[in-house]
């Protein structure tokens, strides 16, 4: 089975798509009226971002979830990619909160 593949590349890839299904999901409860597009040029000119960092955090809770099956899993390599896709998340929305 794919899921029980033990790669680091698999893993940060994972990682890379996971948090695109965490913004569908906020986008859909919080911001239902406006497509994807708007939804981004909303939580871009927003003043002080406080929406985006809202988004960025539950979109990376998609990571945090799978990031914890995987170590329950002792799928370790796979992890060890779904972390390093996280950080760079996460190091991207602060400096985006930051210097924005």
């Amino acid at each position: 089975m794919i899921l029980k593949k033990d790669n680091f590349i698999f893993g940060f890839i994972i990682g890379l798509i996971a948090p695109f299904a965490g913004f569908a999901v906020f986008k859909y409860t919080k911001l239902q009226t406006l497509n994807y597009m708007e939804a981004l040029q909303y939580l871009f000119v927003e003043p002080s971002h406080r929406l985006l960092t809202v988004a960025i955090s539950l979109s990376l809770m998609a990571n945090a979830v799978l990031f914890t099956i995987y170590i329950n899993a002792r799928i370790d390599h796979t992890a060890k990619g779904i972390f390093v896709a996280t950080l760079i998340y996460a190091l991207t929305a602060l400096s985006i909160k930051t210097f924005g």
